[in-house]
């Protein structure tokens, strides 16, 4: 997989990151933990939060213990789905769908992995994991995004698909779909982690699966080299003004 460390700083320098990148790793039992001496695994935290504090150099461990969010947990398999989730009637008491209907066709599709296959979610700064992330998590203005999309497909072009319902838009539209998918997933967020994290109305979220890093970084640096400053620097729309 490379350095985390130097590819970190690679993808916060041209991407012009102000968080940092996570690395996040299912952990299936106690047996397959990774070093977790520096690892919160005691505060009770929603999942989009703990993404929050690894994008501020935090590492955290997750589990039925203590994620504070019974969407995503369920999502991660930590914990049953309630049934005021599973029926609909949780997110629409919130307000955030039009019926009970609506919102229980939304949770009926949502992807989740398997009740119990995990029993840990790991995760911290890319630069600083001891272990090889299953996904890695960006939250980012859209433009830096762009050019991680752009890297994936760099050499296949193949289109890009992003799926998302608006609803548990960290947890699983920007790491269980990539996880599943071996795909990349981008997502607008949710109501849940704007409210729930810092999560700016600039920013959006994607997440891919750790495996392509290497691949997505060298995209990224020959993108750097042929058109990142380029664009940046808008210089058709700047001739175009001057010509208005």
């Amino acid at each position: 997989m490379g350095d985390f460390f130097n590819q970190a700083i690679l993808l916060k320098d041209i991407l012009q990151l102000k968080r940092e990148p996570v690395g996040v790793k299912f952990v299936r039992n106690i047996n397959d933990l990774p070093s977790i001496k520096n690892y919160d695994k005691s505060r009770k935290m929603r999942y989009c939060q703990s993404l929050m504090l690894a994008g501020q150099g935090y590492k955290i461990l997750l589990s039925s213990q203590n994620i504070a969010c019974a969407a995503a947990g369920a999502a991660f398999g930590l914990m049953p789905l309630h049934p005021k989730l599973a029926s609909g009637e949780g997110h629409f008491n919130t307000g955030v769908l039009g019926s009970a209907e609506s919102a229980g066709i939304i949770m009926k599709e949502m992807p989740r992995l398997e009740l119990g296959t995990y029993e840990f979610i790991a995760m911290g700064p890319l630069g600083e994991v001891e272990w090889v992330p299953d996904v890695i998590v960006i939250e980012a203005p859209p433009e830096a995004l762009m050019w991680v999309g752009l890297a994936e497909i760099y050499n296949s072009g193949t289109r890009l698909q992003f799926t998302t319902s608006v609803v548990q838009a960290s947890c699983v539209d920007a790491t269980i779909v990539p996880f599943l998918t071996g795909k990349p997933n981008g997502s607008f967020g949710c109501t849940g982690c704007r409210e729930a994290s810092d999560l700016d109305p600039s920013e959006a979220i994607l997440g891919f699966p750790g495996e392509h890093l290497e691949t997505i970084i060298t995209n990224l640096q020959l993108l750097q080299e042929k058109v990142i400053p380029k664009n940046r620097n808008k210089s058709i729309c700047k001739r175009f003004l001057e010509n208005k």
